[in-house]
């Protein structure tokens, strides 16, 4: 996605509690959103994948056994999507070392690291903005093959 030459087509906000159940909610919510835009069923399967390590990484790790908020916004173009996944949880100390494969926080309870590898592997573009105390954004975007949005 070209960011001088964006044209919104429309847009989605959802805020869910940080509840494990609600992480198929979001991926499901945010797969259905893009679906307008008739993306290859390929790319609806990745957006769903990230979209479900950024929602998990903030039911496991942004509230720490807590029930905190989970906002997503999800904007299609006429060319792909971006999708904003925040809380306002703990925050990430040092987002570079979180972002390396295989380093986790919570090994004591089997988390395999990868989350963030996961969402860089199935989407475009993958941001991390972090401050410890504040909560964590997570910004992704994906570039369809074959946009055909209707207006």
């Amino acid at each position: 996605m070209n960011t001088r030459e964006k044209r919104e087509i429309n847009r989605m906000h959802l805020c869910l509690p940080s509840l494990s159940v609600n992480e198929g909610v979001a991926r499901g919510a945010v797969s259905v959103f893009c679906a307008q835009a008739d993306p290859a069923v390929t790319q609806l399967s990745d957006i769903k994948c990230a979209v479900s390590e950024a929602v998990t990484n903030c039911i496991v790790h942004a509230y720490r056994g807590t029930v905190g908020m989970i906002y997503i916004t999800a904007i299609l173009y006429a060319d792909g999507v971006r999708v904003i996944v925040k809380d306002k949880g703990c925050g990430i100390a040092d987002v570079r070392r979180a972002r390396e494969p295989l380093y986790t926080t919570d090994a004591a309870n089997e988390r395999s690291g990868m989350g963030f590898t996961v969402m860089e592997s199935f989407m475009d573009r993958l941001a991390v903005h972090s401050r410890p105390g504040k909560g964590t954004v997570v910004v992704m975007s994906k570039r369809f093959e074959k946009a055909a949005v209707k207006e």
